[in-house]
């Protein structure tokens, strides 16, 4: 399939070849893998030819770069053109490298980090270069150990696995996370914000807001907002309690609460709590408790090669007949089904 110019494109249509002011543009290279996500991708680029356009001035310039010169193919089965290859960009580190690295993967990603695209990595890191990782492009970045003693985030449906395969990287629940030289990003729509985030860091606050006035979207996200609210954010404004005691079960997988204790910490009684999960839920608390427990184990299931006994231990459950009895109520098929059924893309090496 060849590749639409659609990114090219976008190159054309700054308003001014001025460079921006006090020196030459900012040189973005933005690395696509194949499975990408086209909604990050230009979530993540169309901030900065806004920018362009609203100042008149040729703040931003970008690259698409791929590990070969072929054109990448997204999760959509849409290509775009690779303007220059890992290997290119190596040569050119010394005399006029990028500004910023973003790099943005998609499905899948566990076997990505080939010794090639790991040597890449890890010399853009030692020359000092701004690295962002979009969506699941956070877990190349831990493959390497880059992210050792690193605030990050990953998207959420991810977040649950990334936890059990990397223990060094300091995970996040958030849009977006910049610790030192590494921004790590939710993917998606989020990629949008941290590109407004990095405009303001680079050209100023006023050209963002510019941006996001331009792009129609009311006001600049902060990075440290929660990707998804709780699972009962359908209730917001129905009672505050209630959302404290579903947030009080998801972030109490391992270790789950008696219903005293998550009642006592949303501070309403046991009889009060039952009543609310009755009124609004539609069914116990116990029992939606139990769902979120059960939700957590299968993305495990899909998302690591975690042994089923070691996932039935992190998400709280002692028996592993009493695990697989739940999952198989929610879920219609038992844990080692679910496995099977589930690509092997994770792995801990360079694969």
């Amino acid at each position: 399939m060849n590749a639409p110019p659609n990114i090219n494109a976008m190159k054309s249509l700054t308003t001014s070849d001025d460079p921006a002011k006090g020196g030459r543009p900012t040189e973005l290279v933005v690395l696509v893998l194949p499975g990408f996500s086209h909604l990050a991708l230009h979530a993540f680029i169309e901030p900065f030819r806004i920018a362009n356009t609203v100042s008149k001035l040729t703040l931003f310039r970008w690259r698409i770069a791929g590990t070969d010169a072929r054109a990448v193919e997204g999760a959509s089965g849409l290509s775009v053109a690779v303007d220059v290859t890992i290997d290119e960009l190596n040569t050119c580190l010394g005399n006029r490298g990028p500004h910023h690295l973003a790099v943005i993967a998609g499905e899948p990603v566990g076997r990505r980090l080939t010794p090639q695209f790991n040597n890449f990595l890890r010399t853009i890191a030692r020359r000092g270069v701004p690295i962002s990782a979009v969506g699941t492009a956070t877990w190349l970045l831990a493959q390497t150990g880059l992210l050792a003693g690193t605030r990050c985030t990953i998207h959420w449906s991810r977040l649950a696995a990334f936890s059990e395969m990397f223990s060094h990287p300091q995970i996040r629940d958030a849009l977006f996370v910049k610790d030192g030289q590494f921004s790590t990003c939710a993917g998606e729509l989020a990629a949008f914000d941290l590109a407004v985030d990095l405009i303001a860091s680079h050209v100023g606050g006023l050209t963002a807001q510019e941006v996001c006035r331009y792009a129609t979207v009311d006001g600049q996200r902060s990075g440290s907002n929660r990707q998804t609210g709780p699972s009962g954010l359908a209730f917001a404004g129905v009672s505050d309690k209630l959302l404290m005691a579903m947030r009080l079960m998801e972030e109490n997988v391992e270790y789950p609460l008696t219903m005293s204790e998550v009642a006592q910490r949303a501070g309403v009684s046991r009889r009060q709590l039952e009543r609310l999960f009755a009124a609004h839920v539609h069914m116990p608390p116990v029992r939606h408790y139990l769902r979120i427990r059960v939700a957590h184990a299968k993305r495990l299931i899909e998302g690591t090669s975690m042994p089923i006994i070691d996932i039935a231990m992190a998400c709280g459950f002692l028996s592993p007949s009493h695990f697989a009895k739940c999952f198989r109520t929610f879920n219609g098929l038992s844990p080692q089904q679910c496995r099977a059924t589930t690509p092997a893309w994770v792995g801990p090496g360079l694969g």
